[in-house]
C-alpha cells in the first residue's frame, strides 16, 4: 500500500540524530513553532523511541514525526505503537516498506541510484532520500529523476544546508531532510529556533528566485 506524501508548504525534515527524551519536548517544540513540519528521530539516538513519542504528543496533525534509520520490520511495529507516521531508512527493504505501508506510514528511504530509486517507486515508498546529495549533487539527482515516476516526491539529503537551498532548487527539487545544519547534540532549544528560522527564510528566498 502506497501512501502519499502530504502536501506541505515547505518540505523539509528536521533530522535530530543524537537528542535525548529530556530534550525532545523543547526542541520539537521550538522547530515547530519556527514553521517545520516533518521531523525525523533516528533511532541511533539515546532512547529514540521515548523521544518520539514525546515529538507526537506535542505535535499539532499537521506535522509529521517519525523515525528515521529503520532497518527492521519490528521497529516499524514499534514505531506505530508510539504514533510516528513517518519513516526514513538508509536503504531499500521490500519488507519493512511494506510494512510500513500497512501501518499506513509515509516513507522515505534512502537510495543513490537508479536501481535502488525505481525497486523502492515500485515498492511504494511515498517518497525517496537521495543520500548523501553532496555527492550526487543536483544534476546527478536530477538525471536519474528522469527514470523515476513524474509525482514521486524527491529529497536530497547529506550535506544540504541554508548555504545551498538555490542550487538543489534550481535544478527542481524542493524537498529535503536538515540533519547537523539545524541540529547538533547538546544544542539548546534557542540556538535551533534561530537555526529554524534561518533554513526557512533561505528555503524561501530560494524558491521565490527559482525560475
Amino acid at each position: 500500500m502506497s501512501i502519499p506524501f502530504p502536501p506541505m508548504k515547505r518540505p523539509l525534515v528536521a533530522i535530530l540524530r543524537g537528542i535525548k527524551p529530556d530534550e525532545a519536548d523543547a526542541i520539537v517544540s521550538a522547530l515547530i513553532e519556527a514553521g517545520m513540519t516533518a521531523i525525523e528521530i533516528p533511532l541511533n539516538s539515546p532512547e529514540p523511541f521515548r523521544s518520539i513519542e514525546t515529538a507526537v504528543k506535542r505535535a499539532p496533525a499537521d506535522v509529521l514525526i517519525g523515525a528515521g534509520t529503520v532497518l527492521t520490520v519490528a521497529e516499524v511495529d514499534r514505531l506505530h505503537d508510539v504514533g510516528g507516521r513517518l519513516l526514513v531508512s538508509p536503504n531499500v527493504d521490500v519488507e519493512v516498506l511494506a510494512r510500513a505501508g500497512e501501518r499506513a506510514m509515509v516513507t522515505m528511504p534512502g537510495v543513490f541510484s537508479p536501481t535502488e530509486a525505481l525497486l523502492a517507486a515500485r515498492t511504494g515508498a511515498s517518497s525517496l532520500k537521495f543520500f548523501p546529495a553532496s555527492v550526487l549533487g543536483a544534476a546527478g539527482i536530477t538525471a536519474i529523476r528522469a527514470v523515476l515516476p513524474p509525482n514521486l516526491m524527491i529529497a536530497a539529503v547529506g550535506g544540504v544546508s541554508d548555504q545551498n537551498f538555490a542550487d538543489y532548487v534550481k535544478a527542481g527539487i524542493s524537498a529535503f531532510g536538515l540533519g547537523s545544519s539545524l541540529y547538533k547534540p547538546g544544542m539548546t532549544a534557542v540556538d535551533i529556533a534561530i537555526r529554524a528560522k534561518a533554513t526557512i527564510e533561505a528555503y524561501d528566498a530560494a524558491i521565490r528566485r527559482a525560475p
